[in-house]
C-alpha cells in the first residue's frame, strides 16, 4: 500500500560496508574440489546475497570481510533446521548526494526496513523457503504498540526488527543479514545483468522506470528500480513477487557456467557479494557454506503470507495489509516442521474447492488465482490469441509470467487446460475462470498450461469455493520455485 506523499524505497539495504572490499588470498584447496566448491558457495551467495537476499563468504574469503551487527541472537546453530531473517534497510545518509540522485532514493536520514524475508532451511539443509514478509503489515511491535512491521527498525534496531519478526510468524530466528544497495547494485553488473518478465507495462517517475510488458535484460540501477517499484495495480504485493523474481534470476546467473567459468566474473561476484552485508551471529558463515552441498534451484522455493485485508485503514491513517492469522499460523507450522510448501498441503482443514472439477478424484485445496503460475501457449492459426488470452488470465488475477509459445499443431477447437499431478487444485481454479474448458492431466507439465482453441475462451475472474460453502481462511499458499520464477528469454 502507499501513503499520500509517502516516497518508495524499496530494497533498501543498510550498513556502511560500502567500501573497497577484496578477496583474500586463495586457500589450497584439495585436487578435484574447486568446481564443486565453487558451485556449493554460489548456490549460498546468490540465493542469500542475491536475493538482494544474502552473501554469504565464500570458504576461501576471509571472514572479517564480512561486516557484523548485534540483532540479539542469543542461540546461534550451526546444523539442523534454521530460519534466517534477512533485512533489507534504507540507509540513505551513508550515499553521497550524486549516488541518491542517480538512485532517485531522496535524501532522508536515518534508516528504515523496506525488505523482510524469512529464509528457512531445512533440517537437511537441502531444503530452502523464502517468504516474504509484506512491509505494509500492520502488527504489534513490542513494547511500541502497533504500527507497521518496518517500523521496527526505526524504533529500536536489528534487535527489535527480530523480535517483533518472531512474534508475529511464531518462528525462532537463528540468524540475522542485512543487505544494502549499493551493493545490490554491483552484484547484479558483477554477474552481466538479469533477465526479468512483466506482465503488464511499467511507468515509474519515481524510480526512473519504464518498462514495456514483456521480457527484459537489465542491469544494477535498472534492476533495483524494478525490484522496488510499486507503481503496479497491487502496490507492495507485486513488488514482492518482483523481487522473488529478480532473486530467483540472480541464482540462475550466479549458477551459470559462464560465471563459473570466468574468473574475473567470479571474483567480481563474489567481492560485491560480499560486501553487501551485516550478519548476527559473527561467524562469518563458513560452516554454513560447507553444509549446503547439493542445493538446485528447484530446491528454493518461494511462498507469500496469506491476507485478509490488502486495504486495511489504520487509525493512524495509513494504509495497511492484515494477515489471515489462521492460515498465517498455518503457513509457518508448516515451514516449521519442514514440510515441502510445493507439494499440496496434507492439512484436512483446506477443504474449498473451485467450482469446476477436473476429475472425479476428492477435491481438495481451494488455490486463489494469485497464487497461481500458468502457461500460454496458442493451439490456433490466429495470430494474436494467446497473448490476449494471457491478458485476460492476468485480468483475472493469474501469474503469467512468460511470453506465450505455440503448439506444434494448430488444429485445437476447444481450449485444454494441462495440470501436472500435484497441480490439480491449481487446475481446478484456471477452470473455473475458463467456463467450458478442457482438464486434462499431464506428466510432462511442471505447473498449469493453457493451451487456447478457437472457442475463444471468455476468461472471468474464478469463485474459488464449492458453491454454498463459506471461503476458508486456513488454505496454505501454494509455493513455487526459483525455477519456475525464471524468465525464459
Amino acid at each position: 500500500m502507499r501513503d499520500p506523499g509517502e516516497e518508495d524505497a524499496g530494497v533498501h539495504v543498510g550498513g556502511d560496508a560500502y567500501g573497497g572490499v577484496r578477496l583474500a588470498p586463495g586457500r589450497r584447496r584439495r585436487p578435484g574440489r574447486g568446481a564443486k566448491a565453487r558451485r556449493r558457495n554460489l548456490i549460498i551467495s546468490g540465493l542469500l546475497s542475491a536475493s538482494v537476499l544474502v552473501g554469504t563468504g565464500v570458504v576461501w574469503a576471509t571472514p572479517r570481510q564480512i561486516g557484523t551487527v548485534d540483532a540479539g541472537v542469543t542461540e546461534p546453530v550451526s546444523r539442523g533446521a534454521m530460519n534466517i531473517l534477512l533485512v533489507g534497510v534504507d540507509k540513505r545518509d551513508d550515499l553521497t548526494r550524486k549516488q541518491q540522485n542517480q538512485l532517485k532514493l531522496g535524501r532522508e536520514v536515518g534508516q528504515r526496513t523496506d525488505t523482510m524475508m524469512v529464509i528457512h532451511l531445512s533440517e537437511d539443509h537441502r531444503k530452502i523457503t523464502v517468504v516474504s514478509l509484506p512491509r505494509d503489515t500492520w502488527t504489534t511491535i513490542p513494547g511500541k504498540g502497533q504500527h507497521k512491521i518496518n517500523s521496527a527498525y526505526q524504533f529500536g534496531g536489528p534487535r527489535l526488527a527480530k523480535e517483533t519478526v518472531e512474534q508475529v510468524t511464531g518462528l525462532s530466528v537463528n540468524r540475522y543479514i542485512e543487505v544494502n544497495v549499493l551493493g545490490f547494485i554491483d552484484v547484479v553488473d558483477a554477474l552481466g545483468g538479469v533477465t526479468v518478465c512483466t506482465p503488464v507495462p511499467i511507468n515509474d517517475p519515481k524510480t526512473g522506470l519504464a518498462l514495456t510488458a514483456g521480457t527484459h535484460e537489465l542491469h544494477g540501477a535498472q534492476a533495483l528500480g524494478y525490484a522496488r517499484t510499486r507503481a503496479t495495480a497491487r502496490s507492495d504485493l507485486d513488488r514482492i513477487d518482483r523481487q522473488q523474481q529478480v532473486i530467483s534470476a540472480l541464482l540462475d546467473r550466479a549458477l551459470s557456467a559462464g560465471t563459473l567459468a570466468n574468473p574475473g566474473k567470479l571474483a567480481g561476484f563474489v567481492n560485491s557479494t560480499l560486501r553487501t552485508i551485516k550478519v548476527d551471529p559473527d561467524d562469518g558463515l563458513t560452516g554454513l557454506v560447507e553444509q549446503m552441498r547439493d542445493v538446485s534451484l528447484d530446491d528454493v522455493a518461494f511462498a507469500d503470507v496469506p491476507l485478509k485485508n490488502v486495504d486495511f485503514k489504520a487509525p493512524t491513517g495509513e494504509s495497511a495489509v492484515l494477515w489471515d492469522d489462521v492460515a498465517a499460523r498455518e503457513l509457518f507450522r508448516r515451514i516449521a516442521a519442514d514440510e515441502d510448501l510445493v507439494k499440496p498441503s496434507p492439512s484436512p482443514s483446506s477443504s474449498t474447492s473451485a467450482t469446476a472439477k477436473p476429475t472425479g478424484k476428492p477435491a481438495g485445496e481451494a488455490i486463489p488465482p494469485e497464487r497461481i503460475a500458468v502457461t500460454v501457449k496458442n493451439g490456433t492459426l490466429v495470430t494474436g490469441l494467446g497473448a490476449r488470452t494471457k491478458e485476460a488470465l492476468v485480468a483475472a488475477g493469474f501469474r503469467v509470467p512468460d511470453q506465450p509459445g505455440n503448439t506444434t499443431n494448430k488444429d485445437y477447437k476447444k481450449t485444454v487446460i494441462r495440470y501436472a499431478p500435484d497441480r490439480e487444485d491449481s487446475a481446478r481454479t484456471v477452470a473455473a475462470a475458463i467456463p467450458g474448458a478442457e482438464l486434462r492431466e499431464a506428466g510432462d507439465v511442471k505447473g498449469v498450461e493453457v493451451i487456447v482453441g478457437t472457442d475463444d475462451p471468455k476468461i472471468q475472474k474464478p469463485v474459488v469455493q464449492t458453491p454454498g460453502a463459506k471461503p476458508s481462511s486456513t488454505a496454505t499458499p501454494a509455493a513455487k520455485t526459483a525455477t519456475q520464477n525464471i524468465c525464459k528469454k
